[in-house]
């Protein structure tokens, strides 16, 4: 039978042993190469790992920022850190734009595509965001949303550009927040600049000069199908109910009620039966009840008015051609977006009358 060395015994010889050391040591050194770790990560490294740097974080910054400066851009017209200032309008999309990036620079390097698309979108969940907590009304949303989105693209791209080049991102950053929260305080001094222009459509009515005048004058107990058409009641601007002429005891006055309580008075300065009607409009306190229109762009307000409105009727063959022409004035630091935007509505609006008034004129409408 095999039988171990007893432990008295010596299992090697001193030359052997020798040997041995000298191999366990090597192979001891090469174990550690083999099986060596890098540091653990310090406090600050691990906690960074573990912030929520995911698609969603940068968004919820970036709107987040948003609502805080619309929480400070909340003053009336003509005051410091009103609305409708470029301090509020376009650069604090930029300033979004600017965050969004940043944050999400913190995380690992973007392309220039994310730089473009998260900004943007951060902009637009910013809008949708004042609109759930009634900050802000639909009709301006919907109007200020694509400018938002281009602007923030633009403030996301300059922030990309400058942390892939520069060493001062978080420098570049506040810059960004502060700038709009600074020129908020001064910009109520710049004047208003005031820009009127007209718009007017023609079309052909197969009905008789009366009887179209006879449907200007007394367009009643307006159906929504007649007139929801027209952008301006998509969008949100209460739908037109009746337009009706009376004598008062200062003149011709065209009234017109709308939806959501909203009411005027057109006062007829020129009144030739059957051929031409000129009208200005008068607007009393109570007009537009609160929320029927958002201030930013009630009509007689601050930033929008429709100053005159008149009707022109030629006869044209058997039938009619009808010109209906308007005349807005819009004040604002940007009327080069705004004009725009209110001649394409006042000229929808009027292409919508013109339908309204051919179908009623041709089918000899009467109110029940």
């Amino acid at each position: 039978m095999r039988t171990w060395p007893s432990a008295s015994r010596p299992c090697i010889s001193a030359g052997s042993s020798g040997r041995s050391e000298n191999s366990t040591a090597s192979f001891m050194r090469h174990d550690t190469q083999m099986t060596a770790y890098p540091p653990p990560p310090s406090p600050s490294d691990d906690a960074i790992r573990t912030l929520p740097y995911h698609f969603g974080w940068p968004l919820l910054v970036g709107l987040v920022t948003g609502l805080a400066f619309r929480l400070v851009f909340n003053a009336k017209p003509g005051e410091p850190y009103a609305t409708m200032m470029i301090s509020f309008l376009f650069l604090a999309p930029l300033a979004i734009g600017v965050v969004t990036v940043y944050i999400a620079e913190r995380r690992g390097r973007q392309t220039f595509a994310y730089y473009a698309a998260v900004p943007a979108l951060a902009n637009v969940l910013f809008v949708i965001g004042t609109l759930l907590i009634n900050l802000e009304g639909i009709i301006c949303a919907i109007l200020i949303v694509p400018l938002f989105a281009i602007i923030g693209a633009i403030g996301g791209v300059l922030m990309g550009v400058i942390v892939r080049w520069t060493n001062w991102p978080k420098q570049a950053t506040y810059s960004f927040l502060l700038l709009p929260l600074v020129l908020g305080a001064f910009e109520q001094r710049l004047p208003l600049p005031r820009h009127v222009a007209d718009v007017s459509r023609t079309g052909y009515v197969a009905a008789s000069p009366e009887e179209v005048w006879r449907q200007i004058q007394e367009a009643e107990r307006i159906a929504p199908a007649e007139v929801d058409s027209a952008w301006m009641v998509r969008i949100g601007v209460p739908t037109p109910r009746a337009g009706v002429t009376r004598q008062s005891a200062d003149g011709r006055v065209r009234t017109i009620t709308m939806g959501r309580g909203v009411h005027f008075d057109q006062r007829i300065t020129d009144w030739q039966p059957g051929r031409y009607m000129r009208a200005v409009y008068d607007f009393a306190p109570d007009s537009f009840p609160p929320r029927a229109l958002d201030d930013h762009v009630r009509i007689g307000g601050h930033y929008f008015d429709i100053v005159d409105t008149d009707y022109t009727l030629v006869p044209h063959g058997r039938g009619t051609q009808l010109t209906i022409r308007l005349r807005y004035r819009v004040s604002t630091q940007f009327n080069w977006y705004a004009d725009p935007i209110a001649q394409w509505l006042v000229g929808d609006l009027e292409d919508t009358l013109l339908h309204f008034y051919k179908q009623r004129s041709e089918h000899r409408f009467r109110p029940a």
